[in-house]
């Protein structure tokens, strides 16, 4: 027997050995396609999270950590994460699919366009995806071809773009007079032509650069003005929006159109500040740019035992005041007051969406019976209150005069309706709570 075994185990050494060495040679196979994935993930640029592009630009990048579009994903926006969660799922899970649609949700090609380019779901895989609309999201972004598909569908997000494996500028280098002047008989090498940043190593020149102990990778860039200093950069995800019913939702590209505006969307959204574009790029989240937003006045005249007010509203933006999600609305308060400060009487006691209609300016959206409904399930679009590009309105209320020492008038902003605002009650007060972006006042004389 132990012969017998002793045997057997001779005989299967050879074939043990193979094994093994397969086994390694397999190993070995798995750890090189292991670093070349690695490797080729480090080279995509889709792949760069903006912190590689905060070793230089700081003071951008700043501006961009505290906006919108570094929080524009379903883990970092708690209203869009809502909604995310009700009609996609969960964003930090592989392979779920639009409920209603069973496609690959829509929303990731404006939201989360790195994780769009790569089909995944998977939001917290990579910090590129977890970033949202981080820089190499905008700055790849290559040719607008417009929403409007062949087949009549909305190309959203992405789709609505070509997209370049090179990083795209307003201006690119520009250094191709000093490359010139460099392979001349000039004594200097190009030493001199152009501005002195040109002179200090950059990877957007297209070679890797040593910063502070760490690589960064060549990131070539080229000039792309009539991209990046026009609205095309903008349009392909702030155009307009559809519910899978074909309900407009965002509507802020036909808004902008009405308005026959040559102001861009960067202009307003990305002025320039000691050379710098401003990357916070403001919107219905900046309470500075809502103040922007209007001008508003109010004047009040005796007539016998009444005040009469009219109170003056203009919309300054090329697109409608509220703009983007349909939910966003704005509603005026008007109150007098005695002299003692005391409350005597106020246009509304409820909210004025239903206690001062006309003092609230908001998209409605319904069902097939007229009824107030959700984004995703709305099949009908109703009443649109909002103020339009440029537009004036004048709003008047008789206040009975007795006791009246001052009349004031107050706008609101709200991320919310008011019923969503009810029905969402795990969100930040910031996000639920009215803004105050407008007052005036009317003193009354005693005479």
């Amino acid at each position: 027997m132990t012969r017998i075994y002793r045997s057997q185990c001779l005989m299967r050494a050879p074939a043990l050995v193979l094994m093994f060495l397969l086994s390694l040679g397999a190993t070995a196979m798995a750890q090189d396609n292991t670093t070349k994935d690695s490797a080729e993930d480090s080279q995509n640029i889709h792949h760069q999270s903006a912190h590689l592009c905060a070793s230089c630009h700081q003071e951008i990048y700043k501006q961009w950590k505290g906006s919108m579009h570094a929080n524009s994903t379903a883990l970092s926006d708690p209203i869009h994460g809502t909604f995310y969660k009700k009609v996609v799922g969960d964003p930090t899970k592989e392979g779920v699919m639009h409920k209603a649609s069973g496609k690959f949700p829509i929303c990731l090609q404006c939201h989360a366009p790195n994780a769009a380019i790569d089909k995944t779901t998977k939001l917290d895989a990579m910090p590129a995806y977890e970033e949202g609309v981080n820089c190499v999201a905008c700055h790849t972004l290559a040719q607008y071809n417009g929403v409007e598909g062949q087949d009549g569908k909305l190309m959203l997000g992405l789709k609505a773009y070509d997209i370049s494996d090179k990083l795209q500028g307003p201006s690119g280098m520009n250094n191709a007079l000093a490359e010139l002047a460099s392979s001349s008989d000039d004594l200097f090498g190009g030493a001199g032509v152009g501005t002195s940043d040109s002179q200090k190593p950059n990877p957007h020149l297209g070679e890797p650069v040593d910063y502070e102990g760490h690589e960064i990778p060549a990131l070539p860039m080229d000039g792309n003005p009539k991209l990046m200093k026009s609205s095309d950069a903008c349009m392909g995800c702030h155009d307009q929006r559809n519910n899978p019913h074909g309900v407009p939702l965002c509507q802020t590209g036909n808004e902008y159109a009405l308005s026959d505006s040559q102001v861009n969307c960067i202009a307003c959204h990305m002025p320039i500040a000691e050379g710098l574009a401003d990357h916070s790029m403001g919107g219905g989240h900046s309470p500075a740019m809502l103040e922007r937003a209007v001008i508003f006045d109010l004047d009040t005249e005796a007539d016998g035992d009444t005040l009469k007010t009219t109170v003056w509203i203009k919309n300054q933006l090329p697109h409608s005041m509220p703009t983007g999600a349909p939910f966003r609305n704005v509603y005026l308060k008007v109150s007098a007051y005695d002299d003692q400060g005391t409350l005597v009487w106020e246009s509304s006691e409820d909210h004025p969406s239903t206690g001062d209609p006309q003092a609230y300016f908001s998209y409605a959206i319904t069902d097939d019976e007229g009824k107030p409904a959700m984004p995703p399930t709305a099949t009908k679009p109703g009443e649109d209150t909002r103020l339009g590009p440029h537009e004036e309105r004048t709003l008047v209320y008789e206040i009975p005069a007795k006791t009246v020492a001052l009349v004031r008038g107050e706008l609101y902003y709200n991320l919310l309706w008011p019923t969503l605002v009810e029905k969402f009650t795990h969100l930040p007060e910031d996000l639920t709570d009215p803004v105050l972006i407008a007052v005036a006042e009317n003193p009354i004389d005693a005479d």
